[in-house]
């Protein structure tokens, strides 16, 4: 049986760990003995790994550069002696990879898992040298691996695993009780967003969007969930256009799932992502998608047959192509079906696992 070990920051109800609990828990566990290394912090996604009996360690990395953290790791690699180590994130790809060449681990996998414009030259410098002793790293989209391959890391280095989103399950309330717990009046048609609140999600263009579409229509309500620093400034900007009867900030919910079945439409503003997991879960529920024409979500995304692709930054755009939708129910729910059927066909867990599996195997072979 071979050993992995996954290492990843936090344990965040974000994309990357998402993916990485339901990997963790999906690798066939006759052949892999997985073990997971959290840098940082733990959150919600650590009783669902406990519960699949998966072991776990916190190293509790507090700073940028935080040597102790490192030297707690490179203990735990020599340790466990893994034959071999993924790591997820910048922070966990460069103090796992570095921890696991210091022991003399064979098989290095990094995930690079967004559109990174933030890295500077030194983070892409780590990126570039640490590539040299990497045996694969993954991508989760084509988009991904371009802007990478383009600031300088190997091409062959590369490979595409897009990520998995499991059957979305139906909510265990009717819209007219969701609407009833929100205050909102019956037959209301909703619109979610789903993120981060901070400049990467532009969110402001979700807010230019509804004003625009208040002015030909009053039956809609933006629902966005999520939370984060910009979150009192996008209230600021709702209340500077006079929109916040119509815009409401649900901040962070656990219970996303049984809401998303009774969105009309799903709004994706961003200006960059890697492969957005709210875009996935709502295809799989069936909610057709407005979003940014960016990689990674283009992946997802089929413009006029699951939803609807946009210039970054076109409000009118978004909101026109939101008024159709809503004038439309039986477009819209043929938009949705495709959807539904795309994410159950191209992008299942299985399916991720599976290449996963595969690659694994390749490597340690």
């Amino acid at each position: 049986m071979k050993r992995i070990l996954q290492v990843i920051p936090t344990l965040d109800q974000a994309g990357a760990e998402k993916q990485m609990a339901l990997l963790a828990a999906g690798l066939p566990r006759e052949e892999f003995d997985v073990h997971v290394c959290v840098l940082t912090r733990t959150g919600p996604l650590e009783s669902e790994l406990r519960a699949s009996g998966i072991p776990l360690v916190l190293i509790g990395k507090q700073w940028r550069a935080d040597p102790l953290a490192y030297f707690r790791l490179r203990r735990l690699v020599a340790r466990l002696r893994p034959d071999l180590i993924h790591t997820w994130l910048f922070a966990a790809n460069s103090y796992g990879r570095a921890a696991g060449i210091a022991c003399g681990v064979k098989c290095l996998v990094a995930g690079e898992r967004c559109v990174d414009p933030w890295k500077g030259c030194l983070e892409l410098w780590i990126d570039r040298y640490l590539a040299r002793f990497t045996a694969r790293i993954v991508a989760n989209s084509s988009g991904v691996r371009d802007f990478y391959v383009s600031h300088g890391v190997p091409a062959g280095k590369f490979v595409v695993i897009p990520n998995g989103v499991p059957p979305a399950k139906p909510s265990p309330v009717s819209r007219d009780q969701l609407l009833a717990e929100l205050g909102l009046p019956g037959g209301t048609a909703l619109i979610g967003l789903i993120g981060r609140l901070w400049p990467q999600k532009r969110v402001k263009d979700a807010i230019w969007a509804a004003d625009l579409l208040k002015v030909i229509r009053r039956d809609f309500h933006l629902l966005v969930i999520g939370d984060g620093p910009h979150r009192h400034r996008l209230e600021l900007f709702c209340d500077q256009c006079r929109i916040r009867d119509h815009v409401h900030f649900l901040g962070h919910r656990s219970d996303v799932p049984r809401i998303l079945p009774h969105l009309n439409v799903l709004w994706s503003t961003s200006a960059y992502e890697g492969q957005s997991n709210a875009i996935m879960e709502a295809m799989a529920a069936g909610v057709p998608v407005v979003a940014t024409d960016i990689p990674g979500t283009s992946d997802l995304v089929v413009h006029g047959r699951t939803g609807y692709l946009f210039p970054t930054g076109d409000r009118a755009a978004l909101a026109r192509h939101t008024n159709r939708l809503l004038n439309d129910p039986a477009l819209a729910k043929q938009l949705g079906a495709s959807a539904r059927q795309r994410m159950l066909e191209q992008f299942s867990v299985e399916a991720m696992v599976r290449r996963y599996t595969e690659l694994y195997r390749e490597l340690l072979a």
